[in-house]
């Protein structure tokens, strides 16, 4: 356990001490929360309620697109 204490201590302070570090984290979660968030929204297209009318039908809506893209 005190292993694993010193570890997390040593990133911790390693945050701490960083000063253009943070700026690239904050870069980095803006550009995640971008791709994630606004363009799964715009983009990405919800193609099971499209296709198939009740949750009853999304299993053998999903067998079916699997068996037919696959004898291709």
């Amino acid at each position: 356990m005190r292993v694993v204490m010193q570890i997390i201590d040593f990133y911790v302070q390693g945050f701490r001490s960083m000063t253009l570090g943070r700026t690239l984290w904050a870069i980095i979660i803006i550009k995640l929360i971008i791709m994630f968030a606004v363009l799964k929204v715009f983009f990405f297209r919800d193609y099971l309620k499209e296709n198939a009318v009740s949750k009853e039908e999304y299993p053998e809506f999903v067998f079916k697109s699997i068996n037919n893209n696959t004898s291709n």
